[in-house]
């Protein structure tokens, strides 16, 4: 079976890096960025493209649904 892929969109500006996708994400996609956005925030951002699963967490625990979560189709 192939493996699963995935890819997210975060919201920079949005985001405010409370820091619960980086803690949810088992596969250690998202950091928190050293730059701030707009308001101040250091916000997420996948640092890690090809490790991500599109499992979800981090879009399910995301108190601001700031996180897009796309699934890619394995090719055959």
């Amino acid at each position: 079976m192939a493996k699963v892929r995935g890819a997210i969109v975060v919201d920079t500006e949005r985001c405010k890096g409370c820091n619960l996708c980086v803690v949810a994400c088992p596969t250690s996609v998202i950091e928190l960025n050293v730059t701030v956005n707009g308001k101040g925030y250091n916000p997420a951002y996948p640092a890690r493209h090809d490790a991500c699963t599109g499992c979800m967490n981090c879009a399910t625990v995301c108190p601001d649904m700031c996180i897009t979560v796309y699934r890619l189709k394995p090719q055959k």
